[in-house]
C-alpha cells in the first residue's frame, strides 16, 4: 500500500468545497452533516468554517473528511492510510478514501481500494457502488450487474437508482431512466435525503426527450444557487448524444454558476477543441490547470495546444457543381505536402457523394485534421492517449490517425476518412439527434457501398457473435457502443449496424435508410424511428434482420468450424511452402466466408499459392476477388498491379496503383511508378501530383522527383516550370542523362 500512498502524495490540488459528491453513505458520522447541508445549500463559507472546526475532531475518520473537504488532500489521505493501517478490517475508511483517490484521477488506485473493502465484508453495498460508478465511467459492462447487486441487497441505495438512471440516459433507454429516477425520488423523500442529483437527472431526461428542463433547472438553484455540477452533468449526456455545440452552452453556465469547478473548466476546454475553437479552449484548460493542475486529460489537452504550431492549416474551396464548400486541413508540417492533396480530393469526393446520396448541404466550413502521433489524436478527442479509435467526427471537424500514426497493413486512412466524412452528414441531417448505432452503421455501409474499398467485408468475430446470437435488438443497439458486455462487443455493434443498413438498402430501397434517419428529431426514439419508417414493430424488424444475416452468411454460419480448419490447413501448408496442399484448403474458405479479407485472408493465401505453382491467370483472379470483397493490403494490391503490367494490362494496373495512394500515400516508390505510368497514360496532371508527392517526401536522390515534374509541366505547357524544375535535377545530379537530353532539346526548340 505504500505505493499507492507514494503516489497519491505527489498528485494533490487545490481541492474546494463542494468539491466531492454527495455522500450517500449512512455511515458518515453524524458531526459532519451540518456542514454537509451547508455544503449542499452552497453555503460555501459556512461550510468551510464548519469543517474547518472539525480538523480536531478525535475521531480520525471526521478529521479525513474535514481535512478533505477544505482542500488539505494530503492531510485527509495520511488520516485514511494511517486508519486503514491500525485496522486491517476497517471497511468505510477505504471506500470513503477509494473515492478520494477518484477526486485525484487515480482510477485504478480507486478500484483495489474497493477491492480490498470488498475483501474484508464482500456484502458491502457502498463499495460495491463505489466500484460501479468506475466502471460506469469507463463505459464498462462490469457497472450494472454490481448495481442490481447491491439493490438485492438493498433496493433503498439512492446512489444505485442514480447511476442506473444515468446508464439508461447514456444508452437512449429514456422509459427506464424515467422508473429509475422515480424509484430515486422516493428514497429521497423517505430518507430526506439531498435532491440535487435526481433533480440534475430529471432534467437531462427532459433534454433527452426535447423538452424543456427549466423547471428542475429552477428546482436546482433553489436548493443551491452555486450548483453548476448540474450544467456539467447536462452537458454530459448532450456531449453523449454529440450535441457539442448545445454542451458549450452549458459549460459556459457551469463555469458562471461555480467559477471553481475545475472539471467544468476542463471538459469546456475539451468541447471548445471538438468545436475547433483553439484559443478559448486554451483559456478553459488553463482556468482547470490552475485548480487540478494533476489532471490528465488537462496536462494533455495543453501539452497538444503547445504543438499546435507543428500543423499547418489551408483553406481550400471546393466546387461540386453550382455549390462552394470550405475546407480546412489541419495536417502536421512534416507530411502535409505529401498528405494534402490526397486528402482534399477524398474530402471533396465525399461531399460531392454524400450531399447527393442523403439530400444535405454542408452549410460551415468542414475541417479535416490529420495527425502522425496516435497519443496526440487520442488527447484531441478524448484528452487521455492510448484509446483505440482511428477518427472521429465532432460535427464539421473530422480529427483522425494521420497514415504515419499506425503500420501501413493495418490501416487504411482513406476508408478512415470516408467514414468519418459520412458522419458530418448524418450528424448536420438530424442536427445531432441521430442514435449511434445509425451514424456508425451508415458510415459502415458507405464504407462498402461508395467508399476507397468498396466490398461488404465482416470479421470473424462478427460471425461469431452472430452465431452465438449476441446481435442486439435494434431498438438496444446503442447500448453495444456505449456499455459492450464481452470483449469485443463494439467492434461487433460497427458490423450489425453496418448489416442493418445494407438490410434496409435490400429490403425497403436505399430512399428509405434516407428516410429512417431523419426520423430522428429528438423527439423519436429507435423503436418508434423504425414503426413510423417500415410500418413494422421493432420485434418484426429484427426478426426480418436476422433472417437475412443468417441467410446471407449461411455457409460460414453452417461449416464456422470447418472454415476454421480449412483456414489453419492453409495456413500450415503456406508456411511449409507446399504449395499445391494450400490451394483446396484455400479455395474451401474463400468460398465459405469470402468477406474474410483481414490480414490472414484466405484470399491471399490461395493466391500466393497459385503463384508459386505458376497459374498467374489464376493468381489474378484470386486477387481481384480478394479486393472486390474489400480486400486492400498493399503489398498484396502491388504485386497485383505488377502481374497486371505483365499480363498486359496496363490501365488496370495503373488504377489499382491509383488507390495505393488512400492505403500507403508515404511510399516514393509508388508515387514514382505511378508518376511515369501516368505521365505515358497522357494524365498529365495526375502525373504532377505524384511527383509532386515524391518530391515533398524528400528521399535522398530528388532528381528523379524533379525530372519527372519537369516532364509534366512540359506536357501541361509550363515551359519555365518545366525549366526550373530540370535546372533542379542537374543541380541535384549533374550526371543525370535523361535530364541533360531533355534539357538540350529545350535549348534547340528555343533556338
Amino acid at each position: 500500500m505504500m505505493t499507492r500512498t507514494a503516489t497519491l502524495v505527489l498528485l494533490l490540488f487545490a481541492a474546494t468545497v463542494g468539491a466531492q459528491s454527495i455522500d450517500y453513505d449512512p455511515r458518515r458520522a453524524v458531526e459532519l452533516r451540518p456542514c454537509d447541508e451547508h455544503r449542499y445549500h452552497g453555503r460555501s463559507e459556512q461550510a468551510r468554517t464548519c469543517y474547518a472546526k472539525l480538523l480536531e475532531s478525535p475521531t480520525p475518520i471526521v478529521q479525513a473528511e474535514a481535512a478533505w473537504a477544505v482542500g488539505d488532500i494530503q492531510r485527509a489521505n495520511r488520516i485514511f492510510r494511517d486508519t486503514v493501517q491500525n485496522n486491517e478490517r476497517a471497511v468505510q475508511p477505504r471506500v470513503r478514501w477509494a473515492r478520494l483517490y477518484l477526486q485525484t484521477h487515480q482510477y485504478s488506485d480507486a478500484v483495489e481500494l474497493f477491492g480490498e473493502a470488498l475483501k474484508v465484508f464482500p456484502n458491502d453495498v457502498h463499495a460495491k457502488l463505489g466500484l460501479a460508478s468506475v466502471y460506469a465511467e469507463r463505459f464498462e459492462g462490469q457497472a450494472r450487474p454490481l448495481v442490481e447487486d447491491a439493490l438485492k441487497q438493498d433496493a433503498d441505495l439512492i446512489e444505485a437508482h442514480l447511476l442506473t438512471a444515468s446508464m439508461d440516459l447514456e444508452e437512449g433507454q429514456l422509459d427506464d431512466a424515467d422508473k429509475a429516477l422515480d424509484r430515486a425520488m422516493r428514497v429521497v423523500s423517505k430518507e430526506k435525503l439531498p435532491p440535487l442529483e435526481v433533480y440534475t437527472l430529471r432534467a437531462s431526461l427532459e433534454m433527452a426527450r426535447g423538452n424543456n428542463p427549466d423547471q428542475w433547472i429552477k428546482r436546482i438553484l433553489d436548493y443551491n444557487p452555486r450548483y453548476g455540477a448540474m450544467y456539467q452533468q447536462l452537458a454530459h449526456f448532450e456531449i453523449m448524444r454529440r450535441r457539442y455545440k448545445e454542451a458549450t452552452v452549458l459549460l459556459r453556465r457551469a463555469v458562471e454558476v461555480q467559477p471553481d469547478l475545475w472539471g467544468a473548466h476542463a471538459e469546456l476546454g475539451s468541447n471548445l477543441l471538438r468545436l475547433g475553437n483553439v484559443n478559448e479552449a486554451r483559456t478553459h484548460l488553463q482556468a482547470a490547470y490552475s485548480g487540478d493542475p494533476y489532471s490528465p486529460t488537462t496536462v494533455n489537452s495543453l501539452r497538444l495546444l503547445d504543438r499546435i504550431d507543428e500543423f499547418s492549416i489551408s483553406e481550400d474551396p471546393v466546387v461540386i457543381g453550382q455549390d462552394t464548400y470550405q475546407v480546412q486541413l489541419r495536417l502536421h508540417k512534416k507530411e502535409s505536402d505529401v498528405l494534402r492533396p490526397y486528402v482534399l480530393d477524398l474530402t471533396s469526393r465525399s461531399i460531392q457523394s454524400f450531399s447527393q446520396r442523403y439530400g444535405f448541404k454542408p452549410r460551415e466550413p468542414i475541417t479535416v485534421e490529420l495527425y502522425p502521433d496516435h497519443d496526440d489524436f487520442a488527447v484531441r478527442v478524448a484528452a487521455l492517449p492510448g484509446i483505440g479509435l482511428l477518427g472521429v467526427t465532432f460535427g464539421y471537424v473530422v480529427a483522425m490517425d494521420s497514415p504515419s500514426s499506425r503500420p501501413t497493413s493495418e490501416f487504411h486512412w482513406g476508408s478512415t476518412l470516408w467514414h468519418e466524412m459520412a458522419h458530418v452528414f448524418t450528424l448536420e441531417v438530424t442536427d445531432h439527434y441521430v442514435p449511434r448505432w445509425l451514424s456508425e452503421g451508415i458510415s459502415v455501409f458507405e464504407e462498402w457501398r461508395t467508399g476507397p474499398t468498396p466490398g461488404v467485408a465482416v470479421t470473424p468475430e462478427a460471425i461469431n457473435a452472430l452465431e452465438k446470437k449476441q446481435f442486439l435488438p435494434v431498438a438496444d443497439l446503442d447500448s453495444g457502443f456505449i456499455r459492450p458486455s464481452y470483449p469485443g462487443q463494439v467492434q461487433v455493434s460497427y458490423m450489425q449496424s453496418g448489416l442493418v443498413c445494407l438490410f434496409i438498402e435490400q429490403r425497403w430501397g436505399f430512399e428509405q435508410l434516407g428516410v429512417l434517419l431523419r426520423q430522428f428529431d429528438g423527439k423519436r426514439t429507435t423503436a418508434q424511428a423504425i414503426e413510423a419508417t417500415f410500418k413494422i414493430a421493432p420485434a418484426a424488424f429484427d426478426k426480418e434482420f436476422d433472417t437475412f444475416v443468417r441467410t446471407r452468411f449461411a455457409n460460414v454460419l453452417a461449416n464456422f468450424e470447418d472454415w476454421q480448419r480449412q483456414m489453419q490447413a492453409a495456413r500450415q501448408a503456406i508456411q511449409k511452402e507446399r504449395w499445391a496442399d494450400a490451394v483446396e484448403p484455400a479455395r474451401r474458405a474463400v468460398a465459405l466466408y469470402p468477406e474474410h479479407v483481414g490480414g490472414d485472408s484466405a484470399h491471399l493465401m490461395l493466391a500466393k499459392a497459385l503463384d508459386k505453382l505458376n497459374r498467374r491467370s489464376d493468381a489474378i483472379v484470386a486477387l481481384e476477388d480478394y479486393r472486390r470483397a474489400g480486400g486492400w493490403d498493399p503489398t498484396a494490391l502491388r504485386e497485383l498491379a505488377r502481374w497486371l503490367d505483365e499480363a498486359g494490362r496496363t490501365q488496370d494496373a495503373t488504377n489499382l496503383m491509383v488507390s495505393l495512394n488512400y492505403s500507403d500515400p508515404l511510399n516514393a516508390e509508388v508515387h514514382a511508378q505511378l508518376g511515369e505510368r501516368l505521365l505515358t497514360a497522357g494524365r498529365n496532371e495526375d502525373a504532377l501530383r505524384e511527383f509532386q508527392a515524391l518530391l515533398a517526401l524528400n528521399t535522398l536522390d530528388q532528381a528523379p522527383a524533379h525530372y519527372g515534374m519537369a516532364r509534366a509541366l512540359r506536357e501541361m505547357g509550363d515551359k519555365m516550370g518545366s525549366r526550373r524544375h530540370l535546372l533542379d535535377a542537374l543541380a541535384t545530379a549533374p550526371h543525370f542523362k535523361p535530364a541533360q537530353a531533355l534539357l538540350l532539346k529545350m535549348i534547340e526548340e528555343r533556338s
